[in-house]
């Protein structure tokens, strides 16, 4: 098969763009994990015609191309190599769009391509928001987003993006689109009923879940954030007759279908916010004062270390022009974190950013009285930030410490593979310096930052991927560090997702018997594993270790 020949036979039946030149197939061969992986062809479908004319294409010509797949695509922004694949790349940021912003009833409806960054610009003028998104909230797209079930930094509060998502479209293994939402006993009945591909769907998946559902619920992982595996657990409450198919999509990395529509819930605004931040001489004390904070319902408990800081320090004139200020300007705003820094003898080992959000000035100001009132029997320095300019220069710090180490540190790449693990908060202080030297002994450099509240942490190496030494430590660390997940009760993946880098552990960390229940969750909805086969079940770590970048 060549990519000329297969693109000349799908522009004959969708009006979107075909393209399969070079230079195009090399930019969706790479998304922003360690993967290269290169397409067929890249399309970008007009509407849910081509979308449709795209599936029954596969299906009706798979003695001709019998291993063609489709892999959805928004931004591309993914970390585990979930956005590529080796047959078709639908990117669906030109036409799939849609926005609405239902203030009233706060809710929204948007389509996969549309950027988080272009959504906000509609949503915040309005008071309300989705207040769930990741560090490249600028960068990254609500397909994404959903399809990964992502989090953040105001997780602690809100919980992952999951719990905002209220109905969903899905094109499936069929070629038709279909609506979901929660279901009640009787909605289930009627959907059961049906003889039709999606009545076959409630059957198997309801017969699957009811069956297991002990098993099921017992794997559900213990941390609060989760995005490995299909969150089977979430679906159907028996207790109270729920059946929500919208909550197995959510997460499922598109290899269930391709979603067309989301329909989610919004809040309103909280105006006052400010900022306590926290400075740690290691990461002992930490699990004492997440204890003592999370009960006053801080929105955010966000770390980042010292590798961090030096990061920000180092190429301060960068973030200055990205905020819009002068090098010397935003230099001075650091005076306070220079003396902090004399106090303690060097540099804090841990920086934390407690976030206050509050419908008044009075009830944040109190809030963060909360705050400092609870620090003060622990022995952590801390400092309350002035105003919006000096809470935002931790903030930008915080977000930019991927993109930076991405694109800055020259001699070296990022190789995000042990970057989303969690564990419980208590863990913390036992857990890291066993994961720290697991990377040490390997000759693996890397920076922390994540979620403390939650025990997420995004542990970035450094590594020269273009040695094959390098490329060979992967596979081998990987396993080390989510054997040590698993021991402490954790998950190998918080909001990133599984793609190609955690799928071969996944059986791994949930068991023979529940992986056997992801791979007929699989076959139910995508008989002919089309939608981006090897994420979430049937990866390996051969094909892991063959489609490393090298440069």
């Amino acid at each position: 098969m060549t990519s000329n020949n297969l693109a000349k036979e799908i522009e004959a039946v969708i009006k979107g763009e075909v393209l399969y030149d070079e230079t195009t197939l090399d930019k969706y061969s790479r998304d922003a994990s360690l993967f290269e992986v290169r397409p067929q062809v890249v399309v970008f479908p007009k509407d849910n015609s081509d979308l449709e004319n795209i599936i029954n294409f596969i299906n009706q010509n798979r003695q001709k191309y019998p291993n063609l797949s489709i892999t959805g695509r928004s931004a591309g922004t993914d970390m585990s190599g979930g956005a590529i694949g080796e047959g078709i790349i639908l990117d669906f940021t030109k036409h799939f769009t849609k926005e609405e912003v239902n203030v009233e009833h706060l809710k929204a409806v948007v389509g996969p391509g549309l950027y988080f960054r272009d959504f906000e610009k509609e949503t915040l003028p309005k008071h309300v928001s989705m207040p769930v998104y990741p560090a490249s909230k600028s960068l990254a797209a609500l397909g994404g987003m959903i399809m990964n079930n992502c989090g953040g930094e105001k997780t602690l509060r809100y919980g992952q993006i999951r719990s905002f998502v209220t109905g969903l479209k899905m094109m499936l293994a069929n070629g038709k689109e279909y609506s979901f939402r929660r279901l009640d006993r009787e909605e289930l009945a009627k959907k059961k009923l049906q003889n039709n591909f999606e009545g076959e769907i409630y059957r198997k998946t309801f017969e699957l879940i009811n069956d297991n559902y002990d098993l099921i619920q017992a794997a559900k992982p213990k941390v609060s954030k989760n995005s490995s595996g299909y969150a089977l657990w979430d679906v159907y409450d028996r207790d109270n007759g729920i059946f929500d198919l919208t909550q197995l999509f959510t997460g499922s990395q598109g290899t269930l279908g391709l979603m067309t529509e989301a329909e989610m819930r919004l809040t309103e605004v909280k105006d006052h916010e400010r900022l306590v931040v926290l400075f740690f001489s290691d990461w002992n004390k930490l699990p004492e004062v997440i204890n003592k904070l999370v009960p006053l319902d801080v929105e955010s408990l966000e770390t980042f270390d010292d590798t961090t800081l030096k990061l920000g320090i180092r190429f301060m004139p960068e973030i200055a022009k990205q905020v819009g200020k002068s090098f010397i300007s935003f230099a001075m705003q650091f005076w306070p974190e220079a003396l902090m820094s004399i106090k303690m003898l060097g540099l804090p080992k841990l920086i934390v950013l407690v976030q206050v959000s509050q419908d008044t000035k009075e009830k944040a100001d109190k809030k963060v009285e909360e705050v400092v009132g609870a620090l003060k029997d622990l022995s952590v320095s801390y400092r309350v930030a002035k105003n919006a300019d000096d809470a935002e220069k931790y903030w930008v710090m915080r977000r930019k410490s991927f993109s930076l180490l991405r694109n800055k540190v020259k001699d070296k790449k990022t190789a995000p593979f042990v970057d989303d693990v969690c564990v419980l908060p208590e863990n913390l202080p036992e857990f890291l310096p066993k994961l720290m030297k697991i990377l040490k002994d390997n000759g693996i450099k890397a920076n922390i930052a994540g979620h403390a509240g939650s025990g997420n942490l995004h542990i970035i190496p450094l590594m020269e991927l273009d040695k094959k030494e390098e490329r060979d430590k992967i596979a081998k660390v990987a396993t080390l560090v989510y054997d040590l997940v698993i021991k402490y009760g954790g998950t190998i993946t918080a909001e990133h997702n599984d793609g190609i880098i955690r799928t071969p552990y996944v059986e791994k960390m949930f068991g023979e018997e529940v992986y056997k229940l992801f791979k007929q969750t699989k076959e139910i909805f995508d008989p002919n594993n089309i939608f981006n086969p090897g994420k979430k079940v049937g990866g390996t770590i051969e094909y892991m270790e063959e489609h490393i970048a090298k440069k």
